[in-house]
Formats: structure tokens, sequence, C-alpha cells
């Protein structure tokens, strides 16, 4: 079971907006953008992270897939739209789509499945399941935020409840050396922070009758699976799970 060290409230979304949350059209114009972007984002990640990565032949090839990762900082999703196939759909905070000058608008342009945190966004799910309905694949944090402890905050159930509802394999991704603190302080003195990119083997989850019991342990073993991946001082509240 979880490690009941105590760990701060999660964040709630302060703001409403549902008329942003959808699932993005692939157009053409935004698989070009999507396509010159992530060039732009892998050159950006090269020059400030010296990646190791571990376990890229798990890398899905196509969808349905949900990959679901560890957050610590805001490289992770530099690292992470760098690493994966530009057709790849997100899941972020709505302040994310509004917070910063630049951020928002290259983002808006991506193409974002918006979410309102700490609150039911069933726009969202909808948005994440029509995704994978469609054959795409999401990545999605299931701590919720960035950790505020270094290692790994209780899931939320969102990430099982899309793979219980759709069915869809699941992707355990970990991810080292991505704290902010880590990064930045190299960026300030022009050296590259070492960073590691882990991928384990798909999975899917168990149902039983009770569906409610099985989106909960399906969160635990979403979080195990990551917890696995990952060194044992960034297991966090998972800190009891065993290498393998």
């Amino acid at each position: 079971m979880e490690n009941q060290t105590h760990v701060p409230p999660k964040p709630v979304t302060e703001v409403w907006k549902p008329e942003m949350v959808s699932l993005p059209r692939l157009t053409l114009a935004r698989r070009i953008y999507r396509f010159i972007f992530g060039y732009l984002v892998r050159a950006f990640a090269y020059s400030i992270m010296s990646i190791t990565y571990k376990g890229r032949e798990n890398k899905p090839k196509k969808g349905p897939a949900i990959i679901v990762f560890n957050h610590l900082g805001d490289a992770d999703a530099v690292l992470n739209l760098a690493s994966f196939p530009y057709t790849n759909e997100v899941i972020g905070k709505i302040e994310n789509s509004y917070d910063h000058w630049l951020v928002g608008p290259a983002l808006r342009t991506y193409g974002v499945i918006w979410i309102h945190r700490g609150q039911p966004d069933r726009r969202a799910l909808r948005a994440a399941l029509d995704a994978l309905s469609e054959g795409r694949i999401i990545a999605i944090a299931p701590e919720g935020r960035q950790t505020l402890t270094g290692g790994l905050e209780p899931g939320a159930d969102g990430a099982a409840f899309l793979a219980i509802k759709s069915g869809a394999p699941l992707i355990p991704l970990a991810l080292t050396g991505t704290e902010n603190n880590n990064v930045y302080g190299h960026m300030k003195r022009h050296r590259r922070a070492k960073v590691t990119w882990t991928m384990g083997k798909p999975f899917h989850l168990n149902v039983d009758s009770d569906r409610r019991e099985s989106i909960h342990a399906g969160t635990r073993q979403i979080m195990e699976e990551i917890a696995r991946l990952l060194p044992k001082e960034y297991r966090g509240v998972y800190d009891y799970v065993k290498d393998p």
C-alpha cells in the first residue's frame, strides 16, 4: 500500500473554461506545425539536456495507447515532446493555455486536451476517449502536478478510468533529472543537465464487477509500474515497490 507520508493537497483550477476543452483536429496545417514544432523542441531539448534513453523499443508505433509518466519539472514536457511522435496528444492543465505569452500560444496551436484540475472534467475525459477511439496516443501525468516532494505523489484516477473505459494499453514512462533546480541550474552555468528517459513494457488493467474499485486498484497499479522504473529515491509514496 501507499506510504502514508504527508503530501500537500493537490491544486484546484481556479478558472472554468469548458469552451476550450476539446479533441484537437488533426488538420494538415496542425500536422505541419507539429512536425516543425517537434523538430525545434528536439533541438532545444538536446541543447539543455544530456539524455540517456532506455526502453525505446517499447515506444508504441501506433495507438491507441496511454503513456503515463512521473512529473518532476518543466523539462518533462520538453523531453516528452522531443521523444514522441508528433501526432501524440497531450493532456495538460488549462492554466498553461494562458499563463505564458509564448508557451500558451505555442501549445494552443499544437493542440492540447486541456483539463481543469481538482474537479470532475467530463469534457476532457470525453476528448481523451475520443482520441483513443480514433487510434491516437495520449500522454498523461497521473500525479496531476509537478511533485512537491521530489518523489512520486499519489496518483489520480483519470488514467485508470481512460484505460478501463477504452481498453487501451498503458505504457509506463519514468523520468529522472528533470527537476527545475537541476535543469535550470545547469542552464545558468551553460551546461547540460543529465536526465534519463525510461519506458517500460505495455500492460492492461484488470477489471472486475466493481468498476469503482477497479479504477482505484488500477491507479495503484499504474503508479507502481512507474515506480519500478525509477531509482528508489524517486519512488516517493510508492517506495514499498520492489525492483523488477
